[in-house]
């Protein structure tokens, strides 16, 4: 991602960040980034941001049962 520095991702607790792109073999992708309030961070690559949202929210969810999860 454009905000990463030196390949790693400068997104905030609690924030996400993601960036569409058309892959070598013109496919658009998105790539996706949430860091956790414990700091953890969630990547992914998918084709569209609602699949990206989608994965974080069944990882936040095993990550953490009790959290609140975002509207897709």
């Amino acid at each position: 991602m454009q905000s990463d520095v030196n390949g790693c991702s400068t997104c905030p607790a609690g924030e996400e960040r993601y960036e569409e792109y058309t892959s070598s073999k013109g496919k658009k992708l998105v790539q996706y980034d949430y860091r956790h309030k414990d700091g953890q961070l969630f990547s992914c690559v998918k084709p569209t941001l609602h699949e990206c949202r989608k994965a974080r929210n069944e990882w936040l969810l095993a990550v953490d049962p009790d959290a609140t999860l975002y509207v897709l």
